[in-house]
């Protein structure tokens, strides 16, 4: 019989995904380790593969602890907490989990921008509250239909989101590291974008390059009638700025999916009143965090059957 490979499993996922995983592999579960360093060195001799889940990455010391590591499969899109330098100096194979998640990121998106114009959580809350009854009706919002929608990041999720908000009744603009052959207004950077847009919406990847994307600069050019939604990662937006330019109403308001320290995230968001807020739930449905989940299972399939990767970051 042939000896399955080993692979260290960083983060708890899916049960369905965690039972083929443990099916096929020789799962070695660092998430349960009480002491990383002597669960680290013995896997070394063995670890040929790493699963790992977002946030949870994949640093060079975590590499060097696992010299025989030939393939990192990420559950998720973002890489920026994986060191791809790192693993492309020590020849190890990186990969994602990209497509299989556009539709729900899209639909979650779509919910903010909505969210954050009509401001249904906050209505609803008037409501159950019994404010209705006692104050009247729940004040004017802002429509959709006719607003431009500056999308940062014109990937396939961007894209996606695009697609969507036409079907609401909004003109589209976007800005990307290169111009892409779409049907919508370019604009050469942020600030621009920000300017000719009613709601900026970030959908770039994290990492060092796109830190603080969207700082007081770009936020001073969307101006006090504009709409801030971000579904990338926290770190695109400068956090403090924001807050401050909510809390002063130099911008309308926000609807946001990520924050910088996930899950701990900073309270002063909780007291505004034009910010719609969610717990990371982009992809968070059961049928596409199964189908995330197989991809990265497919990934070390393929890896260790001695043929290509489906979906290959480095």
């Amino acid at each position: 019989m042939t000896k399955k490979a080993d692979v260290v499993l960083v983060a708890k996922v899916l049960a369905r995904t965690q039972e083929i995983l443990e099916r096929e592999f020789a799962v070695r579960k660092l998430y349960e380790a009480p002491d990383r360093a002597a669960f680290l060195k013995t896997a070394a001799p063995v670890a040929r593969g790493l699963a790992t889940f977002g946030p949870a990455g994949a640093d060079a010391a975590l590499m060097d602890a696992l010299p025989k590591l030939e393939i990192i499969s990420n559950f998720g899109v973002g890489v920026d907490a994986i060191d791809l330098a790192a693993a492309k100096q020590r020849g190890i194979i990186v990969t994602n989990t990209p497509d299989v998640l556009n539709d729900c990121v899209a639909d979650t998106a779509m919910s903010l921008v909505i969210n954050a114009l009509r401001q249904f959580p906050q209505s609803e809350s008037y409501l159950r509250s019994g404010l209705w009854a006692t104050r009247g009706a729940y004040p004017l919002t802002t429509s959709l239909g006719g607003k431009t929608l500056g999308i940062l990041g014109m990937g396939r999720i961007g894209e996606a989101i695009a697609m969507r908000a036409q079907s609401f009744g909004m003109k589209i603009r976007y800005h990307n590291r290169t111009k892409k052959k779409v049907a919508y207004a370019y604009d050469a950077d942020p600030v621009a974008l920000a300017k000719n847009s009613d709601v900026l919406l970030v959908a770039t990847p994290g990492g060092a390059e796109t830190a603080k994307i969207v700082n007081a600069k770009v936020l001073d050019a969307l101006g006090p009638n504009g709409y801030v939604v971000n579904i990338s990662r926290g770190s695109t937006i400068d956090e403090a700025a924001l807050l401050a330019y909510l809390k002063d109403k130099r911008i309308a308001g926000a609807g946001l999916d990520v924050f910088d320290n996930e899950p701990a995230i900073n309270p002063e968001f909780f007291a505004l009143p034009n910010a719609v807020v969610y717990p990371h739930v982009g992809s968070a449905t059961n049928e596409t965090r199964f189908a995330m989940g197989m991809l990265q299972v497919d990934n070390l399939r393929a890896h260790f059957g001695g043929k290509p990767v489906l979906t290959r970051v480095v």
